[in-house]
């Protein structure tokens, strides 16, 4: 399933694109951070990111499933997917847009290059349009994207219970490590 869910996904991002524009990753990495006012930290990770970037349109992708998000406890990691995300019901986060000054992006010097990204970002069957900063680097030839920014919650009706509101903030930290390859 994941395998063909990735697939519909590249070819949709590659549809009259050369292939040497198309970079991918199967293991990105987006992690989360509630800095709520309780002491106890409210985090998780998740390495199984797909993201397709077409370096050439700036196009860009990304797929997470919900239920790869990794938590230090594992009660955490059962209430976020049973009564917050419902990953049962909404599995998947994806975004679709695209690096909006990908002209600036010079891929074949290494460096890091500040670049928006806008496009719709859905989670818990929300749609929303979104404009984001990021750095995609340039290292030996290798492609990395990074981003942090904040979502709030009550913008995807995701609803935080009143008896654990002090433990979980409204505002949520996200930040995204994505390392590409070039499709082959």
């Amino acid at each position: 399933m994941k395998k063909l869910f990735f697939g519909v996904l590249l070819a949709g991002l590659a549809t009259g694109a050369a292939a040497q524009n198309i970079q991918m990753t199967k293991s990105g990495k987006v992690s989360f951070y509630s800095r709520a006012k309780s002491p106890e930290k409210v985090e998780a990770d998740n390495n199984e990111v797909s993201s397709v970037l077409n370096t050439q349109t700036g196009d860009l992708v990304f797929a997470i499933l919900l239920k790869s998000f990794h938590f230090e406890r594992a009660l955490m990691e059962e209430h976020f997917n049973e009564n917050y995300v419902e990953s049962n019901k909404y599995p998947k986060s994806t975004f679709k847009g695209k690096i909006v000054n990908i002209s600036s992006v010079n891929f074949s010097k290494d460096g890091a290059y500040p670049v928006t990204v806008e496009g719709e970002l859905n989670l818990h069957g929300v749609s929303r349009q979104v404009s984001y900063t990021g750095s995609v680097i340039i290292k030996s030839g290798k492609v990395n994207a990074t981003s942090r920014f904040s979502i709030k919650l009550k913008d995807y009706n995701v609803s935080i219970p009143s008896l654990v509101a002090d433990k979980i903030s409204e505002d949520i930290d996200v930040t995204v490590d994505c390392k590409y390859e070039p499709k082959s």
